[in-house]
């Protein structure tokens, strides 16, 4: 199938420049990996005030690192799993500052190689934090990719890699945002509102059993 994806982008960020704001406040790599760590499980406003209530506490690693896990926890509470991400914060924190001269790296091993940093953390602060192509995938543009039928794929990883292959490196750092941010309004996990999809015209439905 042959994806028209320069009119699909076009449209998709007409409708988000009409309506949305970005998740992501802060380009700071720190800011960035702290914040991802927080949102994995954990809904966006809650995200938004945990991470801004922790990076006031610790703005840098060396400032985490005089932090007790438990105080990490309370400030990122009630992020989901905030004792297990308060506990890698902290590791994350002593490993920078030991390896990295306090800085966080910008190299994708490096970055998986941090307590609790996957592919979509690492990706994510790649592109946000040092513009550096990648294609971040979380739930939504999994799903979103699948349910579309530009892909079929069975896990986040599996989508990453056959985008890479048929997706423009242009749009690489661009489908995370609009697609996490549709995701959330539009083409929801259930139900979806297909009556408000701007992009009918380039989804298949697959999977779609109700919608609204």
């Amino acid at each position: 199938m042959k994806i028209n994806w320069d009119k699909i982008f076009e449209i998709l960020e007409k409708w988000r420049d009409e309506y949305s704001q970005s998740l992501q406040e802060s380009d700071d790599p720190w800011a960035v990996l702290v914040s991802t760590i927080l949102s994995l499980r954990t809904k966006d406003d809650v995200t938004r005030a945990t991470s801004k209530t922790l990076l006031a506490k610790a703005p840098n690693p060396k400032k985490m690192l005089k932090l007790t896990a438990d105080e990490i926890a309370k400030l990122a509470y009630p992020a989901g799993f905030y004792r297990t991400k308060a506990a890698q914060l902290h590791r994350i924190a002593g490993i920078l500052l030991e390896k990295y001269g306090g800085q966080v790296p910008a190299d994708m091993d490096a970055l998986l190689a941090l307590p609790g940093v996957g592919r979509k953390t690492a990706n994510l602060v790649l592109t946000e934090a040092f513009d550096m192509d990648g294609i971040c995938v979380d739930i939504h543009v999994h799903r979103i990719s699948n349910r579309t039928g530009w892909i079929s794929t069975g896990n986040p990883e599996a989508t990453e890699m056959t985008l890479r292959k048929i997706l423009p490196k242009k749009y690489w750092k661009r489908i995370n945002g609009l697609l996490v941010f549709y995701g959330q309004h539009v083409c929801r996990p259930v139900s979806p509102f297909c009556s408000r999809c701007v992009i009918k015209k380039y989804c298949s439905r697959t999977g779609v059993e109700r919608s609204r």
